[in-house]
């Protein structure tokens, strides 16, 4: 041991070679493995060569039903007629027959109006119409025997004729003091009291025809192409009155502002209870179609972005269905396009692709974390 440190101390180039020996013997078995083989590389080839684990999906089964594909407008109710009366003869206000807001019937008297000497002045005006007539019959019969000319015979005409239409003027202004509704209706204003004196063409009466009622609103140039007259529509008023109405109007000629087109809902009303002017949700029945009702979290996008939901096939494999809606409410959609059953991917869709094999779960079975 001695001569082995004191050849050491001699030749201490021999420590070096011992050391340059051993870490080429180092450097040279690690030359013996491939690059590629290190301990990561391997284990990425022993996991390449196992599959990696299935999704595990939950499913329910979903049948089509029919649904009404509606349009939903806002409207606002408003009476089927209105008219303003005017007086058709001057004269003093002598009776109100009706109150305001009192329902009234066609041809019920409303207001009576003074009338003066009309009466006095229509038995005058017979009275010489009688003689006029005598006249005209004496004058016909002396022209038939050559005794009279042409000119004193049409002369006895046009005073016939005169006194005609005196009578007639006479008759109408005597009808007209009393001044009748022209429809069913409610009294909405009255413009006047008794004793006021009217001219003529001064407003005595508005009224309003309630039954049916009509719903105005507006529709878009995107759907005008679906509305047609006779459509059912249901009407929910803002009090919470219900009922289903048929479209009396449709508008030819859109807003030059707002490029809406006018139409009119109507709905019955023959108790009249139901007033004008009030807001009112108006749902146009469009069609009726085949869908399936989902809630929006079960919808999925596919690789370019197409709304729909994704399906599962009969191998297990995940398939992408581009939907329709059809109608929203407030606790679904209803969603059309689609087969007459079909099991839709409720949760975890959002991890599977068209095209993936998948382990379904089905609705209410087990959890997707399986049993412990």
């Amino acid at each position: 041991m001695t001569s082995i440190k004191a050849l050491f101390r001699r030749k201490p180039w021999i420590i070096s070679a011992l050391i340059l020996f051993g870490l080429s013997l180092w450097l040279f078995s690690g030359h013996q493995l491939h690059p590629d083989e290190t301990p990561e590389s391997q284990a990425a080839k022993d996991n390449a060569s196992t599959p990696p684990p299935l999704a595990k999906v939950v499913t329910e089964q979903f049948t089509v039903q029919p649904v009404t594909r509606t349009l939903s407008l806002y409207g606002r109710t408003a009476p089927n007629r209105k008219a303003t009366l005017g007086a058709e003869v001057a004269g003093k206000v002598d009776n109100l027959l009706i109150r305001k807001g009192q329902r009234v019937k066609t041809g019920q008297p409303l207001i009576q109006l003074d009338k003066a000497d009309r009466e006095l002045q229509l038995a005058r005006a017979n009275a010489i119409l009688k003689v006029r007539n005598q006249e005209f019959n004496a004058s016909k019969s002396l022209k038939k025997r050559g005794l009279q000319g042409e000119v004193a015979f049409s002369q006895a005409e046009a005073n016939l004729i005169e006194a005609k239409a005196q009578v007639r003027s006479l008759e109408l202004a005597l009808a007209n003091t009393e001044i009748y509704a022209p429809f069913d209706g409610v009294i909405e204003l009255l413009y006047i009291e008794k004793g006021d004196y009217l001219g003529v063409g001064d407003p005595i009466i508005s009224i309003v025809d309630l039954d049916p009622l009509v719903i105005s609103a507006d529709v878009s140039e995107r759907h005008i192409d679906k509305i047609y007259k006779s459509q059912q529509a249901e009407v929910k008023l803002v009090t919470g009155f219900a009922a289903t109405g048929t479209l009396s109007f449709r508008g030819a000629v859109a807003s030059e502002s707002t490029n809406t087109y006018p139409i009119e809902v109507e709905i019955s009303n023959p108790e009249m209870t139901l007033t004008a002017g009030s807001s009112a949700n108006l749902e146009l029945i469009l069609a009726t179609e085949s869908a399936i009702k989902i809630t929006p979290s079960m919808l999925a996008l596919d690789e370019a972005g197409n709304l729909g939901i994704k399906t599962l096939a009969a191998d297990d494999k995940v398939h992408f269905v581009p939907i329709s809606i059809v109608k929203v409410e407030p606790d679904g959609v209803w969603l059309g396009g689609t087969e007459n059953t079909v099991e839709v991917i409720t949760t975890g869709q959002g991890f599977v692709r068209d095209g993936d094999t998948v382990i379904p779960v089905r609705h209410n079975s087990v959890d997707l974390g399986g049993s412990e």
